[in-house]
């Protein structure tokens, strides 16, 4: 068992539960005990794509840790909370509503590289403890800024991130009371946020926003929001955040884990994984013979083979064999694979 299994992550599950429910489905499917890990963390409070990588794959899940995102996330106007998102309490409140011209506006400035400073509740390690550690304690944290860079930044269409506490009726913003409307009450940020959405008139102040950003590693949704937010006249915090994307794969491929239990209940979890090299549809292949192939699982460097300077994924037949580097002639093992051919057996 080697390769991918994407979970569309559901609202509450943290991402390590996650990996343990796999590695349940994979005993129960009858596959034994497998190497099982994550490429990339989801908050309990975030949902969708999760790449769960199995046996050789999790030689991979760094790749999926560096790679780039796509999220699809509500902005709730009007509060902000201590962990910028739906579970905090509410530390700050304001009476400002944006229009949507207004949010147009100001989201290039969010655009390209930027620098932002990543939440007190993070798992970021401050002098060898975990910044939400701190936090929780009530210490005072400080949050050294972090370049980061957002390749797309946009307002989703209606139907776009309808699972929103804050849109439950997936429109595109909520209606806002304006400028002069009185401060939300210092009630829950959950209670606040769970009103119904309209068709937005123009001109109308909203309570809130769904956006897409597509992200670099490293990029924190729940910072990105606040700061939008300050750069709107206001405050305020995420509601929703669910990933469309991360690295190769996407929702179209991910499956619930109700799917998952069946699907090892019916020892057919197999038909669910994707090949190992779905990690690596970007990386193109390397055809390599036997002979090359034994040297560079026994980590030894090829030379004589003309190669453009970067990354490949040796191949022997269809069997991955190594991602290597490509460089002045010679073929130098990045990381190996434990994957052997019929005929290598």
């Amino acid at each position: 068992m080697h390769g991918w299994i994407i979970l569309d992550k559901p609202l509450g599950l943290g991402s390590t539960q996650a990996v343990a429910a796999v590695k349940r489905a994979l005993r129960d499917s009858g596959a034994g005990k497998c190497k099982v890990g994550h490429g990339g963390t989801l908050d309990p409070l975030a949902t969708g794509v999760l790449p769960i990588a199995i046996g050789e794959a999790t030689k991979l899940a760094g790749r999926m840790l560096d790679s780039d995102k796509i999220y699809d996330f509500t902005i709730a106007f009007g509060t902000q909370t201590d962990t910028l998102d739906l579970e905090g309490a509410v530390i700050a409140t304001s009476a400002v509503r944006p229009t949507l011209a207004q949010v147009e506006a100001v989201l290039p400035r969010f655009t390209g590289p930027i620098d932002q400073a990543p939440p007190a509740y993070s798992a970021i390690l401050i002098d060898g403890q975990r910044a939400y550690d701190l936090a929780r304690k009530g210490e005072e944290v400080e949050m050294k800024t972090r370049s980061v860079v957002v390749h797309g930044l946009h307002i989703s269409s209606p139907r776009q991130g309808e699972d929103s506490a804050a849109c439950p009726h997936s429109g595109l913003a909520q209606l806002g009371e304006g400028e002069g409307a009185p401060p939300p009450s210092p009630t829950s940020a959950r209670q606040q946020a769970a009103k119904p959405s309209y068709p937005l008139p123009d001109g109308e102040r909203i309570n809130a926003i769904i956006l897409r950003a597509h992200v670099s590693k490293g990029t924190y949704i729940r910072s990105l929001a606040r700061d939008i937010a300050l750069a709107l006249g206001t405050v305020g915090h995420v509601t929703m955040l669910r990933r469309i994307k991360a690295g190769p794969f996407t929702l179209e491929s991910a499956i619930s884990l109700d799917k998952l239990r069946h699907a090892a209940n019916e020892r057919g979890i197999g038909g669910l994984m994707l090949p190992l090299t779905a990690g690596l549809d970007d990386i193109p292949a390397l055809p390599v013979s036997p002979d090359q192939a034994l040297m560079l699982r026994q980590g030894k460097v090829l030379t004589g083979i003309t190669a453009t300077t970067g990354l490949y994924l040796a191949t022997q037949g269809d069997i991955p064999v190594a991602l290597v580097r490509s460089d002045d002639q010679e073929i130098i093992v990045v990381r190996g694979f434990n994957l052997m051919s019929r005929e290598d057996d």
